[in-house]
């Protein structure tokens, strides 16, 4: 297939803190089969594949104007903000990306809700419920009033960028010397080192099997969001680390072990263990050092037992050994080498394996957990404080459970749909809760 390029607007290249020169990014071309799947799940019933980052500032808002000129200069040079899902009247067709001309800040860049809610929070689930334009790349960010300071939040469709992917944004835009550099917008292809071996067969045939237990209130996804936060210090997390006897648990552990236990407090993971047990998918980023500023969706999801030990400690030791045992990079490497070399073909087989993935056999809930990497950050004078990676609602998972990490601050979110209104404020509680027992 010829590729077609376009060039990167100098204007927008010389305004660029970095002064580098990003790749084109090839137009017209097929979605990769993680953009694809997330393409075709929009079409489901009250199903609004936006995904968010939401980041708070101490500090008064930059003017709307000045922000707009800001995003111009800093995300002009990444050409995979500027694709466009391309339209076409086969259904069994394999979706492709489009490119457009150079975005519309005032379009992509703006003040709301129009409809202004009395919280952060209700503000923030009214617009991660509400779909994108299809004729516009699918992304806004939006600047929004928050006590103290102010807040802005990137909505995007998962189809276009993953949780990292929005990290890589966030870093350009602020006032900071290690701003992200622009990536190409496409990586190499995975390194294959041969056949692959019996075990990793094993591992393959294990990872599609049914394996979860459904939580009560799996059911389709309403059209309205309830979002609830939780702030957790560095400090806590450190030192709820340290109460794993054999040694340093990691934070996704801790994470993991305390949403356990919010799930068995809730009455949500039932009494004693059985099998299947309640599991989570894990999204694993598998990005190499060199690739760490490419945009798109690069990870993949491995599923992590929650166990149901009455003790702490038990169950951080539990969820600690697992992450370990099953060397999750590695398997998510090989999960995305995989997915990679799937023929690229609409079918029965396709389509009932991308049902049964986002089924609550597969998965009893998704966690995802993610980290800045980053010392202090700015916007003009105000100090950024916090991130929280808000992901999205499938089908029949209508709770999804998340912590982000930035500098000292920690921020566990829980995300449901308008049926489960009531979980979200008391599973974030609960998780915030869980974290600080693990400490004593």
């Amino acid at each position: 297939m010829t590729e077609r390029t376009q060039d990167t607007a100098p204007d927008a290249l010389a305004d660029h803190p970095t002064g580098l020169r990003p790749a084109p990014y090839a137009a017209g071309i097929a979605m990769p089969p993680l953009d694809a799947w997330f393409h075709g799940q929009q079409s489901s019933e009250h199903l609004c594949m936006t995904t968010g980052l939401l980041i708070w500032f101490e500090g008064p808002p930059p003017p709307l104007s000045e922000l707009r000129e800001r995003v111009r200069r800093r995300w002009g040079v990444f050409p995979r903000l500027r694709l466009i899902p391309s339209t076409t009247s086969s259904a069994s067709a394999w979706p492709r990306w489009t490119t457009g001309p150079e975005f519309d800040t005032a379009a992509h860049v703006t003040a709301g809700p129009e409809s202004g809610t009395a919280t952060l929070e209700a503000d923030t689930a009214l617009l991660l419920a509400r779909p994108l334009a299809p004729a516009r790349p699918p992304w806004q960010l939006h600047l929004l009033p928050s006590p103290g300071g102010f807040a802005l939040l990137i909505r995007v469709h998962h189809a276009l960028l993953d949780g990292t992917s929005m990290v890589t944004l966030l870093r350009s835009l602020l006032d900071a010397s290690a701003a992200a550099l622009p990536g190409s917008g496409a990586r190499r292809a995975h390194a294959s080192s041969g056949p692959p071996t019996r075990r990793a067969l094993t591992r393959a045939l294990t990872d599609v099997l049914p394996k979860a237990r459904p939580l009560p209130f799996h059911s389709p996804v309403d059209a309205r969001r309830v979002v609830s936060f939780e702030r957790v210090s560095r400090a806590t997390l450190s030192a709820a680390r340290d109460a794993l006897p054999s040694g340093r648990a990691s934070t996704n552990a801790v994470f993991l072990a305390a949403t356990a236990a919010a799930l068995r407090t809730a009455g949500l993971a039932g009494r004693w263990p059985r099998l299947p047990g309640v599991c989570a998918t894990v999204p694993v980023d598998v990005r190499t050092a060199e690739d760490a500023g490419v945009l798109g969706n690069h990870y993949a999801t491995i599923r992590v037992p929650l166990p149901t030990h009455r003790h702490p400690a038990r169950r951080l030791a539990a969820v600690d050994s697992f992450t370990r045992r099953a060397a999750l990079e590695g398997r998510a490497q090989a999960q995305a080498l995989l997915v990679s070399r799937t023929r690229r073909r609409h079918g029965r087989l396709t389509d009932a394996l991308g049902r049964y993935v986002a089924s609550p056999l597969y998965s009893s809930l998704l966690c995802s957990s993610l980290a800045t990497y980053a010392g202090p950050l700015a916007l003009g004078t105000a100090p950024l404080v916090a991130v929280s990676l808000l992901p999205t609602l499938s089908t029949g998972h209508p709770l999804v459970v998340s912590m982000s990490l930035h500098d000292a601050n920690a921020v566990v979110a829980v995300m449901t749909d308008h049926h489960q209104r009531n979980l979200a404020p008391r599973l974030s509680g609960l998780i915030h809760d869980e974290i600080h027992a693990l400490r004593l």
